[in-house]
């Protein structure tokens, strides 16, 4: 396979975005109500949306990996980081209703509504890069299992992990539609 760079790359970038921001919009995932009902649990359109995204990357990616077009780039697992950032994140969309991905595409939908939150992440991000010294010492080095997959930590095989993950989603999707909670 060769490198796509260049003009290229940012004109597959501009695609794979804008139908990045369909699919988003189509899924109804730009709804701020959607978002916000998936927090008091009485739409599921956001975990349905999710987990099919993460099992069809998942799948994707895998099948990468296997035919040599693709490595895995791991990162250190820093659980306390994750914790705490996954906390600030979820307060974070409750109060926005939108994560950063929905966020910006509800910005090109013409939500203004959705820039004022975007400011506040850009924020965010500034205040995170000041203070990022003493996040890494304090927050990151704490719970730190290095460079690890779940593999790794479970010792089953990637492949038997992304078939667990797929057959939760269903039985969830299952679930969901068999609970009736999100019949209006």
């Amino acid at each position: 396979m060769f490198p796509i760079t260049g003009n290229s790359a940012l004109i597959l970038a501009v695609i794979f975005g804008a139908a990045f921001g369909w699919l988003l919009h189509r899924g109804k995932v730009l709804d701020y109500d959607v978002i916000i009902n998936q927090f008091r649990f009485r739409d599921f359109t956001v975990l349905k949306v999710m987990f099919t995204a993460i099992a069809v990357g998942g799948i994707g990616v895998l099948v990468l990996v296997n035919l040599g077009a693709a490595k895995f780039h791991v990162r250190d697992a820093n659980m306390l980081g994750t914790v705490i950032g996954a906390a600030i994140f979820g307060i974070g969309m409750v109060l926005y209703g939108y994560c950063p991905g929905t966020g910006v595409a509800a910005i090109a939908t013409g939500k203004l509504h959705a820039l004022v939150g975007a400011i506040g992440m850009i924020f965010g991000a500034m205040l995170y890069a000041a203070s990022f010294a003493w996040v890494n010492a304090h927050i990151l080095a704490v719970w730190k299992l290095g460079k690890v997959t779940l593999a790794d930590v479970t010792g089953l095989p990637h492949g038997i992990l992304l078939a667990l993950l797929v057959t939760g989603a269903i039985a969830m999707f299952i679930a969901i539609e068999r609970s009736g909670v999100e019949r209006r």
